[in-house]
Protein backbone atom coordinates (compact mmCIF):
# COMPACT_ATOMS: atom_id res chain seq x y z
CA UNK A 1 0.00 0.00 0.00
CA UNK A 2 3.08 1.71 0.71
CA UNK A 3 4.00 1.58 -2.72
CA UNK A 4 1.13 2.19 -4.23
CA UNK A 5 0.43 5.76 -1.97
CA UNK A 6 4.35 6.46 -2.68
CA UNK A 7 3.91 6.53 -6.97
CA UNK A 8 0.34 8.41 -7.13
CA UNK A 9 1.90 10.94 -4.69
CA UNK A 10 5.53 10.87 -7.47
CA UNK A 11 2.83 11.08 -10.50
CA UNK A 12 0.70 13.77 -8.68
CA UNK A 13 4.41 15.50 -9.09
CA UNK A 14 4.83 15.61 -4.85
CA UNK A 15 7.70 15.45 -3.22
CA UNK A 16 6.95 13.63 0.14
CA UNK A 17 9.07 12.91 2.70
CA UNK A 18 9.12 9.25 4.75
CA UNK A 19 7.03 10.94 7.30
CA UNK A 20 4.81 12.48 5.52
CA UNK A 21 4.12 9.23 3.70
CA UNK A 22 3.64 7.43 7.17
CA UNK A 23 1.05 9.65 8.83
CA UNK A 24 -0.97 9.75 5.50
CA UNK A 25 -0.82 5.90 5.96
CA UNK A 26 -1.53 6.39 9.76
CA UNK A 27 -4.08 8.28 9.33
CA UNK A 28 -6.09 5.60 6.60
CA UNK A 29 -5.86 3.37 9.45
CA UNK A 30 -7.27 5.27 11.92
CA UNK A 31 -10.32 6.35 9.28
CA UNK A 32 -10.59 2.28 9.04
CA UNK A 33 -10.45 1.95 12.86
CA UNK A 34 -12.82 4.53 13.90
CA UNK A 35 -14.87 4.30 10.60
CA UNK A 36 -16.64 0.83 12.52
CA UNK A 37 -17.78 2.89 15.25
CA UNK A 38 -18.32 6.52 13.55
CA UNK A 39 -19.52 5.92 10.08
CA UNK A 40 -17.00 8.08 8.81
CA UNK A 41 -17.32 7.30 5.19
CA UNK A 42 -19.41 4.48 2.84
CA UNK A 43 -15.63 3.22 1.68
CA UNK A 44 -15.31 0.25 3.62
CA UNK A 45 -11.87 -1.50 1.65
CA UNK A 46 -8.90 -0.14 2.04
CA UNK A 47 -7.64 -0.41 -1.35
CA UNK A 48 -10.55 1.87 -1.96
CA UNK A 49 -10.20 3.65 0.78
CA UNK A 50 -6.49 4.53 -0.70
CA UNK A 51 -8.05 5.59 -4.58
CA UNK A 52 -10.99 7.22 -3.77
CA UNK A 53 -10.20 9.39 -0.17
CA UNK A 54 -6.13 9.88 -0.21
CA UNK A 55 -5.00 9.78 -3.56
CA UNK A 56 -8.48 11.87 -4.35
CA UNK A 57 -7.46 14.23 -1.59
CA UNK A 58 -3.63 14.57 -2.89
CA UNK A 59 -4.94 15.58 -6.05
CA UNK A 60 -5.26 19.01 -4.68
CA UNK A 61 -2.08 19.26 -3.17
CA UNK A 62 0.11 21.25 -6.52
CA UNK A 63 -2.82 22.93 -7.72
CA UNK A 64 -3.18 24.72 -3.83
CA UNK A 65 0.85 24.92 -3.65
CA UNK A 66 0.77 26.26 -7.20
CA UNK A 67 -1.95 29.03 -6.00
CA UNK A 68 0.41 29.34 -2.83
CA UNK A 69 -0.60 27.41 0.37
CA UNK A 70 -2.45 29.61 2.66
CA UNK A 71 -0.95 30.27 6.48
CA UNK A 72 -4.75 29.54 7.30
CA UNK A 73 -7.28 27.09 5.56
CA UNK A 74 -10.61 25.82 6.17
CA UNK A 75 -12.46 22.72 5.39
CA UNK A 76 -16.00 22.83 5.76
CA UNK A 77 -18.29 19.30 6.24
CA UNK A 78 -14.75 17.94 6.62
CA UNK A 79 -16.70 14.63 7.71
CA UNK A 80 -13.47 12.37 7.83
CA UNK A 81 -11.41 15.12 7.32
CA UNK A 82 -10.96 14.60 3.19
CA UNK A 83 -9.29 17.04 2.31
CA UNK A 84 -8.44 18.63 5.20
CA UNK A 85 -5.64 16.02 7.36
CA UNK A 86 -4.45 15.33 4.14
CA UNK A 87 -3.68 19.38 3.43
CA UNK A 88 -2.27 19.52 7.03
CA UNK A 89 0.34 16.68 6.57
CA UNK A 90 1.22 17.87 3.05
CA UNK A 91 1.41 21.41 4.01
CA UNK A 92 3.04 21.55 7.53
CA UNK A 93 3.49 25.53 6.79
CA UNK A 94 -0.65 26.00 6.91
CA UNK A 95 -2.90 25.83 9.87
CA UNK A 96 -6.06 23.50 8.72
CA UNK A 97 -9.09 23.70 10.50
CA UNK A 98 -11.96 21.22 9.78
CA UNK A 99 -15.69 22.26 10.67
CA UNK A 100 -18.05 19.61 11.34
CA UNK A 101 -21.76 20.06 12.41
CA UNK A 102 -21.44 16.30 13.61
CA UNK A 103 -19.32 16.25 16.71
CA UNK A 104 -17.80 12.97 16.85
CA UNK A 105 -16.61 13.94 13.09
CA UNK A 106 -14.69 16.93 14.87
CA UNK A 107 -13.43 14.81 17.84
CA UNK A 108 -12.04 12.12 15.40
CA UNK A 109 -9.69 15.14 13.55
CA UNK A 110 -8.90 15.96 17.03
CA UNK A 111 -7.63 12.13 17.65
CA UNK A 112 -5.98 12.16 14.40
CA UNK A 113 -3.83 15.64 14.92
CA UNK A 114 -3.17 14.04 18.70
CA UNK A 115 -1.62 10.60 17.22
CA UNK A 116 -0.09 11.92 14.33
CA UNK A 117 1.38 15.51 16.17
CA UNK A 118 -0.10 17.66 13.49
CA UNK A 119 -0.25 20.87 15.94
CA UNK A 120 -1.89 22.64 12.15
CA UNK A 121 -4.93 20.52 12.02
CA UNK A 122 -7.90 21.03 14.30
CA UNK A 123 -11.13 19.72 14.49
CA UNK A 124 -13.93 22.13 15.00
CA UNK A 125 -17.57 20.76 16.15
CA UNK A 126 -19.63 23.87 14.78
CA UNK A 127 -22.14 24.86 11.71
CA UNK A 128 -19.88 26.84 9.72
CA UNK A 129 -22.70 30.17 9.18
CA UNK A 130 -22.61 30.09 13.40
CA UNK A 131 -18.28 29.89 13.56
CA UNK A 132 -16.41 32.56 15.20
CA UNK A 133 -12.71 32.35 14.10
CA UNK A 134 -10.04 34.27 12.25
CA UNK A 135 -10.47 34.35 8.33
CA UNK A 136 -9.11 31.88 6.32
CA UNK A 137 -6.84 32.16 3.36
CA UNK A 138 -8.45 29.44 1.40
CA UNK A 139 -11.91 27.80 2.09
CA UNK A 140 -12.02 24.21 0.89
CA UNK A 141 -15.02 21.65 0.85
CA UNK A 142 -15.35 17.83 -0.82
CA UNK A 143 -18.79 16.46 -1.55
CA UNK A 144 -20.41 19.41 1.00
CA UNK A 145 -22.62 21.12 -0.77
CA UNK A 146 -23.73 23.03 -3.87
CA UNK A 147 -21.68 26.06 -5.07
CA UNK A 148 -24.21 28.66 -4.17
CA UNK A 149 -24.50 27.26 -0.32
CA UNK A 150 -20.98 26.51 0.29
CA UNK A 151 -19.98 30.34 -0.61
CA UNK A 152 -22.94 31.47 0.82
CA UNK A 153 -22.28 30.23 4.40
CA UNK A 154 -19.19 30.31 4.45
CA UNK A 155 -18.06 33.82 2.87
CA UNK A 156 -17.81 35.55 5.87
CA UNK A 157 -14.94 33.78 6.62
CA UNK A 158 -12.94 34.69 3.97
CA UNK A 159 -9.97 37.27 4.45
CA UNK A 160 -9.30 39.87 2.26
CA UNK A 161 -7.86 38.49 -0.88
CA UNK A 162 -9.08 34.64 0.13
CA UNK A 163 -10.20 31.82 -2.51
CA UNK A 164 -12.53 29.34 -2.81
CA UNK A 165 -11.69 25.71 -3.76
CA UNK A 166 -14.21 23.37 -4.18
CA UNK A 167 -14.04 19.58 -4.85
CA UNK A 168 -16.38 18.67 -7.91
CA UNK A 169 -16.76 15.25 -9.84
CA UNK A 170 -18.20 16.03 -13.09
CA UNK A 171 -18.07 19.90 -13.91
CA UNK A 172 -20.54 21.04 -12.20
CA UNK A 173 -22.46 23.89 -15.22
CA UNK A 174 -25.38 24.28 -13.38
CA UNK A 175 -24.30 24.71 -10.37
CA UNK A 176 -21.61 27.33 -11.62
CA UNK A 177 -24.49 29.16 -13.27
CA UNK A 178 -26.20 29.38 -10.64
CA UNK A 179 -23.80 31.62 -8.29
CA UNK A 180 -24.66 35.22 -7.81
CA UNK A 181 -23.12 37.78 -9.54
CA UNK A 182 -21.01 38.86 -6.79
CA UNK A 183 -18.82 34.95 -6.64
CA UNK A 184 -16.42 34.58 -9.20
CA UNK A 185 -15.17 31.28 -11.04
CA UNK A 186 -11.85 31.81 -11.97
CA UNK A 187 -10.87 28.22 -12.97
CA UNK A 188 -11.92 25.28 -12.85
CA UNK A 189 -9.25 22.83 -13.20
CA UNK A 190 -9.65 18.87 -14.38
CA UNK A 191 -7.98 16.85 -12.20
CA UNK A 192 -6.15 13.30 -12.66
CA UNK A 193 -6.03 11.02 -10.26
CA UNK A 194 -4.09 8.32 -10.28
CA UNK A 195 -5.80 4.58 -9.77
CA UNK A 196 -9.52 6.23 -10.15
CA UNK A 197 -11.08 6.43 -13.31
CA UNK A 198 -13.35 8.95 -12.52
CA UNK A 199 -14.00 12.66 -13.34
CA UNK A 200 -12.73 15.06 -10.66
CA UNK A 201 -12.20 19.26 -10.95
CA UNK A 202 -11.61 22.10 -8.44
CA UNK A 203 -13.52 24.64 -9.32
CA UNK A 204 -11.62 27.87 -7.59
CA UNK A 205 -13.74 31.06 -6.90
CA UNK A 206 -13.65 34.80 -5.23
CA UNK A 207 -15.68 37.26 -4.06
CA UNK A 208 -15.75 40.07 -7.23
Amino acid sequence: MRDTLAAAATELGLELSDTQLDQLLAYLALLQKWNKVYNLTAVRDPAQMLSHHLVDSLSVIAPLQRHGAPARLMDVGAGGGLPGVVIAICCPGTDVSCVDAVAKKATFIQQVAAELKLPNLHGVHSRVEQLKTEPFGVITSRAFASLVDFTSLTRQHLAEGAIWMAMKGQHPADEIAALPADVEVFHVEQLAVPGLDAQRCIIWMRPR
